[in-house]
Parts: C-alpha cells; sequence; structure tokens
C-alpha cells in the first residue's frame, strides 16, 4: 500500500465515529474507560482515617480528653465484651433498626407501587409523602411520645418514619422512569395485568429501590441513635449516654465506632445484594 493510500485511510478514520464500535477487527486497548473495580477498595477511606487518628493520638496532637485514643478504645470494648454488656446492648439495638427496617420497607415499597401504578394512588398518596419528606422524622419524636409513649413502639415508629421516605421516593422514581417500549411491547404480546408487573414493573423498579434501601439503611441508624438517647434503658445509644453523664469518653466513641461499623457493614450487604440482583444491568459500577 503506497505511502498516500495509508494517508487518506489515516484522514478518514475520525470521520467515521461511532461507527467503529460495530468492526470486528477494532481491538481492545488493554485500558479500561471509567472508575475500573472497586471492590476490594471499599476500605480504604475508613482504614486511612483510623491511621490519622491513631497517628494524632501518638504525636499528642489529640487530646484524649477530647477524644480517646483508639488502643483506649479497643482496650474498653473489650472489657465491655468481657461482662457481656457489649454484646446485650447491640442486640437490642440490632433488633429496634431491623423491625423499624423492615417496616419502613414494607410501607415504602407498597405505597411507591399504589403510587407509580395508578393516578388515582399517585393523586393520593404522593402529595402527604412528599409532606412528611419536608418535615424531618426526628422533629416529630415529641409528638409520638404524647401518642406512644417511650416505650418500643415509639423508637421503632421513628425508625419506620426515616426508612419508608427513601425506600418510596427511589422506588417510584424507578417506576416512573421505565422505558415505554417495554410498556407497548407488554401490550402487543398480551401480557397480563399479573404478568405486566413481574416482568416488567418489578425489574424495572430494583435499581431505584436499591437504592432508596442505602438511603434507608443510613436512614435507620440515624434515627436509632436518637431514640436511644431518650430516657431508654439498653441499646448502644443508652449507653453512651450514660457514660455522657460520668464523663466517660471512652465509651462515647466506642459506641460512636460501632454504629459507624453497622453502617459500612449494613451498605456493604445492601450494595452485595443489589450487584447479584441486578447482575443483568452492566453499569460503570460494575
Amino acid at each position: 500500500m503506497s505511502a498516500a493510500a495509508v494517508a487518506e485511510r489515516t484522514a478518514a478514520a475520525p470521520r467515521q465515529g461511532p461507527a467503529l464500535a460495530g468492526r470486528a477487527d477494532v481491538r481492545p486497548t488493554g485500558r479500561r474507560l471509567g472508575p475500573g473495580r472497586r471492590r476490594r477498595l471499599a476500605w480504604v477511606g475508613p482504614s486511612a482515617l483510623l491511621l490519622l487518628w491513631a497517628a494524632a493520638s501518638a504525636t499528642g496532637l489529640l487530646d484524649p480528653r477530647i477524644l480517646s485514643e483508639p488502643w483506649t478504645v479497643v482496650a474498653t470494648a473489650s472489657e465491655l465484651i468481657a461482662d457481656g454488656r457489649l454484646q446485650e446492648n447491640l442486640a437490642i439495638s440490632a433488633q429496634r433498626a431491623g423491625l423499624g427496617l423492615f417496616f419502613g420497607i414494607v410501607v415504602g415499597a407498597v405505597l411507591a407501587l399504589l403510587s407509580g401504578l395508578s393516578r388515582a394512588g399517585e393523586a393520593l398518596i404522593d402529595g402527604p409523602v412528599q409532606i412528611k419528606r419536608a418535615i424531618p422524622g426526628l422533629a416529630l419524636i415529641p409528638l409520638l411520645i404524647l401518642w406512644f409513649g417511650i416505650d418500643e413502639t415509639m423508637k421503632v415508629l421513628t425508625i419506620t418514619l426515616g426508612v419508608f421516605v427513601p425506600i418510596y421516593l427511589q422506588t417510584h422514581a424507578g417506576l416512573r422512569g421505565i422505558d415505554l417500549r417495554y410498556v407497548e411491547l407488554a401490550q402487543t404480546v398480551g401480557l397480563s395485568r399479573a404478568g405486566f408487573i413481574r416482568r416488567v414493573v418489578l425489574p424495572g423498579a430494583l435499581p431505584g429501590f436499591f437504592l432508596g434501601l442505602r438511603f434507608a439503611v443510613t436512614g435507620a441508624w440515624v434515627s436509632l441513635v436518637v431514640v436511644e438517647q431518650i430516657n431508654s434503658t439498653s441499646g448502644i445509644g443508652y449507653m453512651m449516654e450514660l457514660a455522657r453523664t460520668y464523663g466517660q469518653t471512652n465509651i462515647i466513641v466506642l459506641g460512636l465506632a460501632v454504629y459507624g461499623i453497622l453502617g459500612l457493614l449494613s451498605d456493604g450487604i445492601v450494595r452485595f445484594i443489589e450487584r447479584k440482583a441486578l447482575s443483568w444491568q452492566r453499569t460503570l459500577a460494575g
């Protein structure tokens, strides 16, 4: 091939644009575009934060009266585990968060389906949910105490209110974002209402549901922190409030670390389930 022919083909290549994507002779360059695989890097940020905390404590830059040293917190955790207090309070906190998360997921998902699949349902449901969205769930605690007292019902209900809104919002958005071509295809092949919901609606809403679930898990732990410090007699929050009374910074920091670890693990579990459930979906995150 002459030099002129090579130059002509080279000049013509940029004008071909996306058409090159379908050619069989195009070879991958070995360099992947996008963020790449990040599953093994999930603990880099928390580990760096822990190292920074330890370095500041060891060099004296961080006053232990303000924030206890990491090794002091670890020793405190060992003592509380030895006498069983940490496990007992952790189990109670996990039970409260689990119940609130369960009820919030059910309520949010059901309301999203009713609102997303029906104009009448949207007219009745979406407005009140948006009003609740504008009112922080923690602002309702005084009213919930008047209605239900300070027992477990109030605590679980507060967590539920903090959970169902993100579930509803993201699932509803997922339903409204389903491509109309799939709806038309379902009508063409004669799918029943139940088959349409099972084969089109639910798979289409899953990405939004899982996004809402990640927000909901965080909301559950945030709500739990508050309700357990309101006249509670058990739970991690009660343990922290009791430590505040006696000026035990190490126990307070331990409680915060427990909440942080629980939040990180919960988010990791949700993301793992999401990857498995949405394995058919190819995204940069995958």
